[in-house]
């Protein structure tokens, strides 16, 4: 059936095609919003726009500027936004339909910080913990003391008892390595942070304010459990949620079930 608005002649299936559309970009709007990708995405769209208008105006030598970036911006958002869209394609696969089609292993080392996180906050023991995932830090870890020690409960206690020589700073961990301790983060600059957070806790707000990393923070006060992950800071986790959210962040290959698994689960459904 059509409709006819104007001069223009509408569908359902047109209807289905611009829901389908806008809650596309809405989802994408949702997966970036407060985060460094959504102020780039808002600089490319400016870039855009000002396209737009100088070739309207016949600003010839703008036009061919902004003409020479047009033609080179897919390439250019696939490495500007590599971090964001491998995420995006992380947050699709941890669908519950696919998650039943393969078999996902919680990786090793996302078990020894939790727990020496929770070894750690029962303690009162302050720790600082970055773990990397795209976007590579090599000048924070240039800060530090190097380690290049395979990721283990007890190093992490060794690194953040009071008395150890490494425990004030940060440890940078990469999958399963721990690449250096006593590292120093940038503070954030964000004046509408809390005023009664610690040096810590702005600290782990700062790294993740400019890249994708998780930083873990273990309160000296309190003993809390906090996540800061693109500039938020989540505070009064317990030991299950900051695995589940460690999880959800770093999920490894996936293996595939074997076809006598599927087909018994194509049974059931």
């Amino acid at each position: 059936m059509r409709f006819k608005i104007g001069f223009l002649t509408i569908s359902y299936i047109d209807f289905i095609d611009i829901f389908l559309v806008a809650y596309f970009f809405y989802k994408i709007y949702q997966f970036i919003r407060g985060s460094v990708a959504a102020r780039m995405m808002m600089g490319l769209f400016l870039i855009l726009l000002f396209s737009f208008a100088a070739e309207l105006m016949n600003l010839s030598a703008i036009s061919g500027i902004f003409s020479i970036i047009k033609e080179a911006w897919v390439i250019a958002f696939v490495i500007i936004f590599q971090p964001e869209v491998r995420r995006l394609l992380l947050y699709i696969g941890q669908n519950p339909v696919i998650q039943k089609l393969v078999k996902v292993e919680t990786p090793k080392f996302i078990e020894e910080v939790v727990g020496a996180a929770s070894d750690l906050a029962k303690k009162n023991f302050g720790a600082l913990i970055v773990l990397i995932r795209d976007t590579g830090i090599k000048s924070v870890v240039e800060t530090g003391v190097p380690i290049h020690a395979r990721v283990s409960k007890l190093l992490l206690l060794s690194i953040f008892n009071p008395r150890s020589p490494l425990h004030d700073g940060a440890v940078v961990i990469q999958r399963d390595v721990l690449l250096a301790a006593k590292c120093q983060l940038p503070l954030t600059q964000n004046p509408r942070v809390d005023p009664t957070i610690g040096m810590r806790h702005r600290a782990a707000l700062g790294l993740s304010e400019q890249t994708d990393a998780l930083v873990l923070v273990v309160s000296e006060e309190t003993g809390m459990l906090s996540l800061a992950e693109d500039g938020v800071l989540t505070r009064g986790l317990t030991e299950e949620m900051l695995a589940k959210r460690l999880r959800e962040a770093f999920t490894p290959k996936v293996e595939k079930r074997k076809i006598t698994d599927l087909l018994s689960w194509g049974e059931q459904v």
